[in-house]
């Protein structure tokens, strides 16, 4: 008999639709000789949903963001004994989280832009819980400084807090959701006056903002997946934007230009390659991940940006063009992400 296969897409994040399109593309993409496959929205705690998902033999994850991105419906899988693609709860969870998942990694000698990370625990689209949405946001607001002190701050004047940022990662500088999409509420910041707003809009996405220096340099994103007998490194891809970055419009408008192989020495390939291998195991990752990174200092730096455990699936994502590149079947790559399961 064929094993069932659920591709679960949706989820609750602004990438929602982004992810069903990813799950089109993986219905295109899976052998239907060998599986039975069908495409499963989850939105929320939609039980009813999560109670189909025990008829499957297999659940391939495609959500962009929660609950699929971040460990939460991985944890359910796990309860209910269904394999599934990708990381598992820890490691979902903990590359999830771009602040705390940066300075893991540090320690591994892995090195990321400067950062601080904003809290606001009660902070939603401008106003505080329980207030007047006139009333200022800033008393909900802390941050923690990047530079390993324990420096926790309460912050009773939002443009203090603005200015501290500026003080700790420098302009230009880039401010986002530390918990979500970062296609989604990011924003490049050149001058004092565009923090404050730039963190108002991160914080419509998560309730986390994370504030990054800027790294001038040659962007480029490598994926990778191991199974039980193989390590396979794909192409790398060199990410070329005349946008101010790797924005919305860039990622899914065709306002970038993608190179694939990158132009970049052999030994810088082999050196970016053999780092995402081994983040890979640092993190204990399954299935396949997707590691971006920006080359400094005449491609001698080579600096994490972001891991992406669900990496986007259509016809022209990464993950696809890569594989392609590399020459390989993307029907056999998915075969062996399902029965290494097995």
């Amino acid at each position: 008999m064929k094993r069932k296969i659920a591709i679960v897409a949706g989820g609750d994040s602004s990438e929602h639709d982004v992810s069903l399109r990813s799950a089109q593309g993986l219905l295109s993409f899976m052998d239907k000789e060998r599986y039975d496959v069908e495409i499963i929205e989850l939105r929320g705690h939609d039980q009813k949903t999560l109670e189909r998902l025990t008829e499957f033999d297999f659940v391939y994850i495609t959500i962009h963001g929660t609950p699929g991105e971040n460990g939460r419906l991985q944890g359910f899988l796990d309860i209910m004994g269904i394999p599934y693609s990708c990381c598992g709860v820890l490691a979902s969870a903990l590359t999830f989280n771009k602040f705390t998942c940066n300075h893991y990694l540090n320690s591994f000698g892995i090195r990321t832009a400067k950062s601080v990370l904003i809290r606001a625990d009660r902070w939603i689209s401008g106003r505080v819980e329980g207030k007047h949405p006139d009333e200022p946001a800033a008393k909900a607001w802390k941050t923690i400084a990047s530079d390993n002190s324990t420096c926790v701050k309460q912050w009773d004047n939002s443009e203090e807090l603005a200015q501290y940022i500026i003080e700790q990662v420098g302009l230009p500088c880039f401010i986002k959701s530390n918990v979500g999409g970062s296609s989604f509420g990011c924003t490049k910041v050149k001058k004092n006056e565009d923090a404050l707003p730039a963190i108002k809009r991160a914080f419509e996405e998560g309730n986390e903002v994370i504030c990054e220096s800027f790294m001038k340099g040659t962007e480029i994103t490598c994926g990778v997946y191991k199974t039980k007998e193989k390590a396979i490194a794909f192409p790398i891809t060199e990410v070329v934007t005349h946008n101010e970055f790797f924005d919305y419009n860039a990622k899914y408008n065709g306002e970038v230009e993608e190179i694939t192989p990158a132009r970049i020495p052999d030994e810088v390939r082999n050196h970016v390659q053999d780092l995402t291998l081994r983040i890979y195991d640092i993190i204990g990752c399954q299935g396949i991940i997707r590691v971006d990174y920006i080359l400094t200092d005449n491609n001698q730096n080579i600096n994490l940006l972001e891991i992406n455990t669900t990496p986007g699936m259509t016809a022209t994502s990464f993950i696809p063009q890569q594989i392609r590149a590399a020459k390989l079947d993307i029907k056999d790559v998915l075969t062996d992400i399902i029965e290494n399961k097995f």
